[in-house]
């Protein structure tokens, strides 16, 4: 009957709006409640024990780092480099936003940060230039939607944390992955663009391409500092993080000086309330999963999967879907603490590798960023462009089909995720 409590407790406060931290805090508590076996002194303990790793203090620090390195004028030196490889295109804009956004995917780890920082400045350009509103943002969202999946990834921190899988490896089979998305997300956005007549934001040359590259070159050095570290063993996921926000501060306050000292305050509360939101529901979300362990409710969740079919083939596909569904309703953080449990449970029946089974994960919550109602990425473009969440969610069904396409792929073709993997060396 917990688990009955448990799951009703949960989908209520989901129905009316509520927020997710408290809803799944909500939930947990009546749980113990009605379990009855332990104090609400646990809450508190829980809390404090889910938060309590050194793998998610990686968390605030990737997303300071995002936080400065928007402050500190990297969006524009990012943009102006993608523009020069991919403006030539037609509808050029349309490709320099998802080139943009996986570049800048690179330093942040959040899609929705990542969607911020290229679409403030991409969207307004788009719709001067003649784009349709919608389109822009759709545009945006989707590109958005990689900073999830090329690292640093907020979301692989935390598979890594829940499975013991190696960070380290995750963000390398991440890379594969996130340039074929972000490739063929600027296909579908270029055949559009030509279907509709938006014509080249630029002409092709290897002197612009260069150019752009000098100024932007240290901008592009955080993410090579980050993967780098990581793939040679230099430093640990979390220790890259630390090495990456001194980094974006010299860049910020010495170099490009667009941040002063003044400026740290107001920089250091941005980056703490933006990580503070993902650590309280990290910090809820595992009372929930030790209420569920205890209840035996994800060995029961893959124990029906499992009874629907044994082929690993069908059973990963019912696993997309149900992540996919997940996705739709629940934000990513929440997902992944509620779900992976369930789907680890069932590993040895799938016959793939921890790792790839952590992108794939990634993938399907990614692509639920697209829609809504949980859609972050439509939410921010849509509020960015000044267009309703229905018109956005439109104009983002051509892009949800090439990304659906992608999945599967990233599903059953394991080289594509394991052989970057292969390459980390462990520290």
């Amino acid at each position: 009957m917990t688990t009955e409590i448990l799951l009703l407790s949960l989908l209520f406060p989901f129905a009316i709006n509520t927020p997710i931290a408290i809803a799944i805090g909500v939930a947990s508590i009546l749980g113990i409640l009605f379990q009855g076996d332990f104090p609400l002194m646990m809450v508190a303990q829980r809390m404090f024990s889910g938060t309590d790793s050194f793998h998610l203090m990686a968390v605030p620090l990737f997303m300071f780092v995002g936080v400065i390195m928007e402050a500190g004028g990297i969006s524009r030196r990012i943009i102006d480099f993608a523009n020069a490889l991919v403006g030539w295109l037609p509808g050029g804009m349309a490709a320099v936003a998802i080139v943009s956004a996986m570049f800048f995917a690179g330093i942040s780890g959040s899609a929705a940060a990542d969607t911020v920082a290229v679409g403030a400045i991409l969207i307004p350009a788009m719709k001067k230039s003649g784009y349709e509103s919608d389109f822009s943002a759709a545009v945006q969202a989707s590109g958005g939607s990689i900073g999830v999946i090329i690292p640093p990834s907020i979301p692989m921190i935390i598979f890594g944390f829940l499975t013991g899988a190696s960070i380290g490896q995750l963000f390398a089979a991440g890379i594969l992955p996130g340039v074929l998305i972000g490739m063929s997300l600027v296909l579908v956005a270029t055949f559009i663009s030509w279907k509709k007549g938006y014509v080249a934001a630029t002409h092709f040359s290897i002197i612009q391409v260069w150019g752009t590259f000098k100024r932007a070159i240290l901008a592009l050095g955080a993410p090579v500092i980050i993967l780098g570290g990581i793939l040679f063993g230099i430093f640990t996921a979390t220790e890259s993080a630390a090495v990456a926000v001194v980094y974006a501060l010299i860049i910020g306050m010495f170099v490009y000086r667009k941040i002063k000292v003044k400026d740290l305050v107001r920089l250091f509360r941005d980056g703490a309330i933006t990580a503070s939101i993902v650590m309280f529901i990290i910090a809820t979300a595992s009372i929930f999963s030790w209420i569920a362990a205890i209840e035996d409710i994800p060995a029961r969740l893959a124990g029906s999967l499992l009874g629907m079919t044994q082929n690993p083939m069908m059973l990963l596909l019912l696993i997309n879907l149900v992540l996919l569904i997940a996705g739709t309703f629940v934000e990513t953080t929440a997902a992944l603490i509620l779900l992976v449990p369930m789907i680890t449970a069932m590993l040895p029946s799938l016959g793939i590798d921890l790792v790839q089974l952590g992108v794939i994960v990634v993938t399907n919550l990614a692509i639920g960023m697209l829609t809504p109602p949980m859609g972050i990425c439509l939410i921010v473009s849509g509020s960015i462009s000044g267009d309703g969440l229905t018109a956005v969610s439109r104009r983002i069904l051509p892009f949800l089909a090439i990304l659906l396409a992608d999945l599967l792929i990233i599903t059953f073709y394991s080289p594509l995720t394991m052989w970057m993997a292969k390459l980390v060396v462990s520290r």
